[in-house]
Order: structure tokens, then sequence, then C-alpha cells
């Protein structure tokens, strides 16, 4: 009998013939044909795609939510899911400041050059100027270093691998909220930061701010760390701290050390006044922090796929500034060499233009007031309907998203018995939720959070 042996190499492996042959009164044409068997597999194999060793990759927890909510053939479902603002009808909204000024633009546009790597020097002066306040000593004394970016994932990205190459080896530890928007852990992992610290942020039982443990979690934190903060409109609880909040996170921030990154997404879209809005920001730079900031324009001006965004140092000097722009500047060229043109040019007019950048802000409040109304409707609902939960943190609470309370059971039924799509940490985005099928959430709340087993509607 001829001894083949086909020996699997790698992780699909190269066939090949071992040379140990033993023949026992084997014809030579049979060993001669087990031989070329063996040998044409071998070179089949080189022909094996390169790519036959990649797993599957899991889907992302939000947009694998909204695969899910295209593929469902009910009427009635609702994707509650992911942070797009909807107006009343359900239905996507351009803000109609944001419509004129992309005609206007559009229509005197003589060139698709090329934006500098650092990007469009009008947007950077003009969203700083938003964030920090036009008076701002850092931006007067030419000490806020910046740089446009792909969107607020991309400020992140490229602020934590400047961090990452500048602040030291080993590299300090990073200490973000519990919980905090779930990219927040690739983006970290990827730009080589691959353990985080958590630090208390919300009480489950009451659904606000854990003000004492927070405090306590950064008061314990290692000296010289790393925090990130959400700026305004914390994804995905809508828990804020209150101004006097702020000023003690800002004191223990300073006793430890610690170098803050503002990660602001909803700049004047959470209470419709940017000021308000951005008094975190402000405050902490007026108690003397070096802080970090990533800003996103996704949201305040519905440009989504435009990927609008900005990453702001604050420096010690105008010297400084300059060696911290041209590092920055060599990460963005390696990662996507230039930033988007065409959105920078909406906002940078409308927030450069007086009489639309009150338009802009008169907008944005709409968008407010709208998600505001939205929470009352829902909590009213749920009182009709009866619920004995203690719903006020879905009007105390700020901003796109809602933290129910909704447990990972109660969200998974919600969805599969009412087509009500929600992430598994019970977060809603409360610009899906209107006056018409505010009713309908709160009915298929109401049921999957009643004692005992879920009422189902089928």
């Amino acid at each position: 009998v001829c001894d083949v042996s086909v020996v699997e190499v790698d992780a699909n492996a190269l066939l090949c013939l071992r040379s140990d042959f033993v023949i026992s009164s084997v014809p030579p044409v049979f060993v001669s044909l087990c031989r070329s068997s063996v040998m044409s597999l071998a070179r089949s194999s080189s022909t094996l795609s390169p790519w036959t060793g990649v797993k599957l990759g899991p889907k992302d927890p939000i947009f694998g939510l909204m695969e899910l909510y295209q593929e469902d053939p009910d009427p009635k479902k609702l994707n509650l899911a992911v942070g797009a603002y909807r107006g009343e009808d359900g239905k996507p909204w351009i803000l109609p400041v944001v419509r004129k000024v992309e005609a206007d633009v559009v229509a005197r546009s003589t060139q698709m050059e090329y934006l500098p790597i650092i990007g469009s020097a009008k947007f950077l002066k003009e969203a700083t100027k938003l964030a920090y306040g036009d008076d701002c000593n850092v931006i007067t004394q030419n000490r806020l270093a910046a740089i446009q970016t792909i969107s607020g994932t991309g400020a992140l990205r490229v602020a934590f691998d400047f961090l990452a190459r500048f602040l030291g080896n080993p590299l300090p530890s990073i200490y973000v909220p519990d919980p905090t928007y779930a990219n927040h852990y690739p983006i970290l992992k990827d730009s080589g930061f691959p353990e985080t610290k958590k630090y208390r942020y919300i009480d489950k039982k009451t659904n606000s701010l854990d003000e004492s443990g927070l405090l306590q979690d950064l008061k314990d934190a290692t000296e010289g760390s790393l925090v990130l903060l959400h700026a305004v409109a914390h994804n995905p609880t809508g828990v804020d701290p209150t101004p006097e909040q702020w000023s003690k996170i800002s004191q223990v921030c300073k006793e430890r050390k610690l170098l803050p990154i503002f990660d602001c997404a909803y700049l004047g879209f959470a209470s419709g006044d940017v000021d308000k809005d951005a008094i975190s920001v402000r405050k902490f730079v007026e108690d003397g922090h070096r802080i970090v900031l990533c800003q996103s324009f996704a949201k305040n001006f519905g440009l989504y796929g435009h990927r609008i965004g900005c990453l702001s140092f604050v420096t010690d000097s105008s010297e400084e500034k300059q060696r911290v722009e041209s590092q920055l500047k060599i990460l963005a060229r390696a990662q996507y060499s230039n930033p988007p043109l065409h959105g920078a040019r909406i906002v940078e007019e409308i927030l450069g233009d007086p009489k639309l950048k009150a338009q802009w802000m008169k907008e944005v409040k709409m968008m407010a007031d709208r998600i505001n109304s939205a929470r009352h409707a829902l909590k009213s609902e749920l009182i009709k309907h009866g619920s004995e939960r203690n719903w006020d943190h879905l009007t105390n609470q700020i901003g796109m998203f809602c933290y129910t309370g909704l447990n990972k059971d109660q969200a998974h039924k919600l969805m599969k018995e009412w087509h009500i799509y929600i992430t598994s940490s019970g977060r809603i985005s409360m610009a899906g939720v209107n006056l018409q099928n505010a009713k309908y959430i709160a009915e298929g709340i109401h049921a999957v959070t009643q004692s005992g087993a879920a009422k189902s509607k089928l």
C-alpha cells in the first residue's frame, strides 16, 4: 500500500507528498498515480486566496441594528438606535440654512483643489471660536493648535495617535466614563491604548449622575493620567454634570494632574444654546487646563455624510502651538492626507456670517426643542399606560440620546415583539421619537418593563 500523507500547513495549507513512501507489492504505475494526484493537489493549493485565514468580524453594535431594521418587513418598525436627527414626520431633515448656503457654495465654486493638510484656515478659526468663545485667551494669544479632521471619530483617532506617540513609554493610563460611546474603545485600542480604566458615571438606580463615584474614581486615578470627558449631551446616557459639578471635576483633574480630552459632538444641539453647551470646555480652559478638544459637526449642522471635524490642543505658547501642529499634520498626512472641502465651506460660511449664524442657532434650537418635546411626550404616554416606574430621567436628561434603564433582555424583547430597535444598553435616540409614535413606543416599553414576563402584542 502507498503510504501518502496530506499535511496541512498554515491555515489551509499546502498539500505536499511525504518523502518516505513505503512500497509493498505495489505496481509502479499505482505509485506514479499516487504521486501525480498528490502533486496535482499541491499545485492547486497555490491558487487559494491569501484571505482564507481572515475571520468574519462582528457587526457594529449600532449599524448592525440598522441592518436588522432594514430587513424587518413589519410596517410598524421603528429605528431608535442610530443617532441622526429626524423631523416630526420621522424623516431626515436638512437645516434650511445649510441647504441655502450649500447652493451658494456650489454656484460660486470655481475649483475643487486639495485643502491644506491642516484644513481650511477659515473653518478652523470659526470652529474653535464656537467652542472656546470669541474672546478666549488661548485664541487671542495664538496658543491653540488646531487641525481639520474626518468628523469627530477622526479627531479622536488623530488625538490619541498623537498622545500615544508623544506622551512617553510606558503610556499613561486613560480613564473613560462607564458607560461611554461604544466607538471610543476600538479607537483607543487601535491608537495604542489597549487597556482602559473606567470611572463611574451613571447611577443605574436613579439614571442620574453618580457624582460621588465619579469624583472618587478620578481622585484615585494615577497622577498624570488621561481622562476622557463628554463635553455635553453624554452618549449614551444623556446625563450631564451641572456647572457646579463641572467645577468639582475640573478641580480634581488639577489636583491629580489629569489631562482632559473632550469629545464634543453636540455643541448647540443639546440645549439649543451654544454658550450653555460649551460651559464645560470653557470652564476647564479658564481653570488653566491644557485640554484636547475633539469636535464634530455631524449633528449640529446635519452634515453626517460630509465628515467635518476639528481637533484642537491648548498649548503654552505660539511656538509650542507650531510644534504641535507640525506633528498633527504628519499624522494626518499618513492617515487621510487632506480633509474634506465641501462641508467645511458650508460650516465656515454659516459661522462666519452673523446673519447666517443667527439663523443656524435658531434652527439648532428648533431641533433641541423638538427632541425635548418628544421626551415629555414619551414620559406622558408611559404614565398613561399605567407604568409604575419613575420616568423622570426621560425629561431630566439632555440631547439626542436617552438612557431608559431597560436591560439587555428588555431591549431584545422590544425589538423582537414590538419591532422597536434600541441598543442592548437601553439607549434610545430621542430624534426618532415624535408625537405620532410616542404612544406606540410607550406601549412597547411598558409591556417589556412590567413585573414578570413581558406582555407580547403578538
